[in-house]
Protein backbone atom coordinates (compact mmCIF):
# COMPACT_ATOMS: atom_id res chain seq x y z
CA UNK A 1 0.00 0.00 0.00
CA UNK A 2 2.74 2.26 0.72
CA UNK A 3 4.62 1.57 -2.40
CA UNK A 4 1.50 2.31 -4.43
CA UNK A 5 1.36 5.83 -2.74
CA UNK A 6 4.82 6.68 -3.09
CA UNK A 7 4.32 6.23 -6.70
CA UNK A 8 1.23 7.40 -7.05
CA UNK A 9 2.87 10.80 -5.33
CA UNK A 10 5.66 10.64 -7.64
CA UNK A 11 3.36 9.99 -10.83
CA UNK A 12 1.40 13.67 -9.78
CA UNK A 13 4.74 15.12 -9.03
CA UNK A 14 6.07 14.35 -12.70
CA UNK A 15 2.98 15.53 -14.45
CA UNK A 16 2.60 18.54 -12.33
CA UNK A 17 6.07 19.34 -13.45
CA UNK A 18 5.82 18.43 -17.14
CA UNK A 19 2.43 20.80 -17.08
CA UNK A 20 4.84 23.90 -15.64
CA UNK A 21 7.35 23.15 -18.05
CA UNK A 22 5.18 22.95 -21.34
CA UNK A 23 3.33 26.41 -19.40
CA UNK A 24 6.86 27.90 -18.85
CA UNK A 25 8.13 27.44 -22.85
CA UNK A 26 4.71 28.55 -23.80
CA UNK A 27 5.10 31.65 -21.78
CA UNK A 28 8.46 32.63 -23.02
CA UNK A 29 7.04 32.83 -27.03
CA UNK A 30 3.47 34.54 -25.90
CA UNK A 31 3.17 37.94 -26.90
CA UNK A 32 0.81 38.77 -24.35
CA UNK A 33 3.30 39.80 -21.46
CA UNK A 34 1.84 43.37 -21.37
CA UNK A 35 -1.52 44.61 -22.67
CA UNK A 36 -2.14 48.26 -23.90
CA UNK A 37 -5.46 49.45 -24.58
CA UNK A 38 -6.22 52.72 -26.58
CA UNK A 39 -8.38 55.12 -25.51
CA UNK A 40 -9.05 56.97 -28.58
CA UNK A 41 -9.10 53.76 -30.55
CA UNK A 42 -10.80 51.07 -28.33
CA UNK A 43 -10.50 48.87 -31.71
CA UNK A 44 -6.84 48.56 -31.51
CA UNK A 45 -5.12 46.33 -28.22
CA UNK A 46 -1.61 46.85 -28.73
CA UNK A 47 0.31 43.45 -26.72
CA UNK A 48 4.47 43.39 -25.88
CA UNK A 49 6.14 40.35 -25.36
CA UNK A 50 9.55 39.10 -24.93
CA UNK A 51 9.98 38.73 -28.81
CA UNK A 52 7.76 40.75 -30.41
CA UNK A 53 5.09 43.87 -30.64
CA UNK A 54 1.72 43.17 -31.83
CA UNK A 55 -1.41 45.10 -32.10
CA UNK A 56 -4.25 43.22 -32.01
CA UNK A 57 -7.28 44.84 -34.41
CA UNK A 58 -10.99 43.89 -34.56
CA UNK A 59 -11.03 43.45 -38.46
CA UNK A 60 -7.58 43.01 -39.07
CA UNK A 61 -6.35 40.21 -36.80
CA UNK A 62 -3.18 40.33 -35.30
CA UNK A 63 -0.11 41.92 -36.61
CA UNK A 64 3.09 41.66 -34.74
CA UNK A 65 6.74 42.81 -35.57
CA UNK A 66 9.95 41.58 -33.83
CA UNK A 67 12.08 43.64 -31.90
CA UNK A 68 15.47 44.62 -33.77
CA UNK A 69 17.90 44.50 -31.13
CA UNK A 70 18.84 42.28 -28.20
CA UNK A 71 21.12 45.38 -26.58
CA UNK A 72 17.97 47.86 -27.47
CA UNK A 73 15.60 46.01 -24.88
CA UNK A 74 14.53 47.82 -21.48
CA UNK A 75 16.68 45.68 -18.87
CA UNK A 76 13.90 43.57 -17.89
CA UNK A 77 12.94 41.68 -21.06
CA UNK A 78 16.67 41.48 -21.81
CA UNK A 79 17.55 39.23 -18.15
CA UNK A 80 13.99 38.07 -18.66
CA UNK A 81 14.99 35.77 -21.80
CA UNK A 82 17.77 34.72 -20.36
CA UNK A 83 15.95 33.22 -17.16
CA UNK A 84 13.48 32.00 -18.88
CA UNK A 85 15.97 29.62 -21.21
CA UNK A 86 17.69 28.83 -17.91
CA UNK A 87 14.12 27.72 -16.75
CA UNK A 88 13.62 25.42 -19.81
CA UNK A 89 16.90 23.77 -19.67
CA UNK A 90 16.68 22.19 -15.82
CA UNK A 91 12.85 21.67 -16.37
CA UNK A 92 14.32 19.60 -19.25
CA UNK A 93 17.01 18.26 -17.03
CA UNK A 94 14.91 17.63 -14.46
CA UNK A 95 12.27 15.48 -16.30
CA UNK A 96 15.17 13.10 -17.93
CA UNK A 97 16.57 12.86 -14.01
CA UNK A 98 13.69 11.93 -12.28
CA UNK A 99 12.40 9.95 -15.28
CA UNK A 100 14.69 7.57 -14.30
CA UNK A 101 14.22 7.93 -10.81
CA UNK A 102 10.70 6.71 -10.46
CA UNK A 103 9.65 3.27 -9.14
CA UNK A 104 7.62 2.42 -11.58
CA UNK A 105 10.18 2.68 -14.30
CA UNK A 106 11.69 -0.85 -14.18
CA UNK A 107 15.34 -0.07 -15.07
CA UNK A 108 18.20 0.20 -12.55
CA UNK A 109 15.41 -1.81 -9.61
CA UNK A 110 18.73 -2.97 -8.28
CA UNK A 111 20.17 0.34 -7.66
CA UNK A 112 17.68 2.08 -5.56
CA UNK A 113 20.52 4.29 -3.65
CA UNK A 114 20.68 5.97 -7.48
CA UNK A 115 17.29 6.26 -8.19
CA UNK A 116 16.67 7.95 -5.10
CA UNK A 117 19.49 10.59 -5.85
CA UNK A 118 18.54 10.73 -9.71
CA UNK A 119 14.28 11.22 -7.92
CA UNK A 120 16.08 13.67 -5.57
CA UNK A 121 18.09 16.09 -7.85
CA UNK A 122 15.41 16.09 -10.28
CA UNK A 123 13.15 17.12 -7.65
CA UNK A 124 15.66 20.38 -6.80
CA UNK A 125 16.23 20.64 -10.75
CA UNK A 126 12.26 21.77 -11.04
CA UNK A 127 12.30 23.40 -7.87
CA UNK A 128 14.79 25.69 -9.34
CA UNK A 129 13.39 25.95 -12.78
CA UNK A 130 9.75 27.29 -10.83
CA UNK A 131 11.56 29.88 -9.20
CA UNK A 132 13.78 31.05 -12.10
CA UNK A 133 10.58 30.95 -14.37
CA UNK A 134 8.71 33.22 -11.52
CA UNK A 135 11.08 35.87 -11.25
CA UNK A 136 11.46 37.40 -14.62
CA UNK A 137 7.17 37.02 -14.84
CA UNK A 138 7.10 39.02 -11.00
CA UNK A 139 9.91 41.77 -12.13
CA UNK A 140 8.36 42.56 -15.57
CA UNK A 141 4.78 43.04 -13.43
CA UNK A 142 6.54 44.86 -10.50
CA UNK A 143 8.25 47.61 -13.51
CA UNK A 144 4.42 47.52 -15.10
CA UNK A 145 2.73 48.48 -11.91
CA UNK A 146 5.82 51.23 -11.58
CA UNK A 147 5.10 52.83 -14.48
CA UNK A 148 1.21 52.38 -14.25
CA UNK A 149 1.54 54.82 -11.09
CA UNK A 150 4.33 56.79 -12.13
CA UNK A 151 3.17 60.54 -11.16
CA UNK A 152 5.46 61.59 -13.91
CA UNK A 153 3.93 60.07 -16.79
CA UNK A 154 0.77 62.40 -18.18
CA UNK A 155 -2.60 61.19 -17.40
CA UNK A 156 -3.09 61.20 -21.20
CA UNK A 157 -0.42 58.91 -21.71
CA UNK A 158 -1.56 55.11 -22.42
CA UNK A 159 -0.05 52.98 -20.07
CA UNK A 160 0.87 48.91 -19.71
CA UNK A 161 -1.47 46.48 -18.05
CA UNK A 162 -0.82 42.96 -17.12
CA UNK A 163 -1.00 40.51 -19.97
CA UNK A 164 -2.39 36.95 -20.02
CA UNK A 165 1.40 35.61 -19.95
CA UNK A 166 1.72 36.64 -16.59
CA UNK A 167 -0.53 34.46 -15.06
CA UNK A 168 0.74 31.74 -17.19
CA UNK A 169 4.10 32.03 -15.87
CA UNK A 170 3.16 32.45 -12.31
CA UNK A 171 1.01 29.40 -12.43
CA UNK A 172 3.70 27.54 -14.75
CA UNK A 173 6.59 28.30 -11.68
CA UNK A 174 3.92 27.49 -9.20
CA UNK A 175 3.44 23.96 -10.89
CA UNK A 176 6.94 23.33 -11.02
CA UNK A 177 7.58 24.15 -7.57
CA UNK A 178 4.42 22.00 -5.91
CA UNK A 179 5.18 18.97 -8.41
CA UNK A 180 9.40 19.29 -7.46
CA UNK A 181 8.16 19.11 -3.52
CA UNK A 182 6.42 16.04 -4.11
CA UNK A 183 9.14 14.20 -5.81
CA UNK A 184 11.66 15.44 -3.39
CA UNK A 185 9.35 13.99 -0.40
CA UNK A 186 8.65 10.43 -2.04
CA UNK A 187 13.07 10.43 -2.54
CA UNK A 188 13.07 11.01 1.16
CA UNK A 189 10.40 8.52 2.19
CA UNK A 190 12.31 5.83 0.58
CA UNK A 191 14.77 6.44 3.94
CA UNK A 192 12.72 5.06 5.91
CA UNK A 193 11.22 2.21 4.27
CA UNK A 194 14.81 0.82 3.01
CA UNK A 195 16.11 1.17 6.69
CA UNK A 196 13.35 -0.70 8.30
CA UNK A 197 13.70 -3.19 5.53
CA UNK A 198 17.43 -3.99 5.72
CA UNK A 199 17.17 -3.67 9.68
CA UNK A 200 15.00 -6.63 9.33
CA UNK A 201 16.47 -8.56 6.74
CA UNK A 202 20.12 -8.20 9.64
CA UNK A 203 18.09 -9.22 12.17
CA UNK A 204 17.07 -12.79 10.61
CA UNK A 205 20.45 -13.21 9.45
CA UNK A 206 21.50 -12.82 12.51
CA UNK A 207 18.91 -15.45 13.90
CA UNK A 208 19.53 -17.81 11.66
CA UNK A 209 23.14 -17.68 12.51
CA UNK A 210 22.80 -18.17 16.02
CA UNK A 211 20.67 -21.56 14.99
CA UNK A 212 23.00 -22.47 12.40
CA UNK A 213 26.07 -22.33 15.06
CA UNK A 214 23.78 -24.21 17.79
CA UNK A 215 23.93 -20.42 19.54
CA UNK A 216 20.10 -20.65 20.21
CA UNK A 217 18.35 -17.95 21.33
CA UNK A 218 17.49 -18.06 25.07
CA UNK A 219 13.54 -17.69 23.86
CA UNK A 220 14.11 -21.36 22.19
CA UNK A 221 15.57 -22.90 24.76
CA UNK A 222 12.95 -21.74 27.79
CA UNK A 223 10.53 -23.75 25.08
CA UNK A 224 12.99 -26.86 25.27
Amino acid sequence: MALTYRTLMQLAGILLCLLGWVLSCLTTYLPQWKNLNLELNELEIWTMGLWQACVVQEEGGMQCKEFDSFLALPPELKISRILMFVSHGLGLSGVLLSAFGLDCLKVGEQQQDLKKRLLLLGGVFFWISGITAIIPVSWVAHITVQEFWDENIPDIVPRWDFGEALFIGWFAGFCLILGGSLLNCTACSTDAQSSSVHYTVTKVQDTCRHLESGNRPQSLRETE
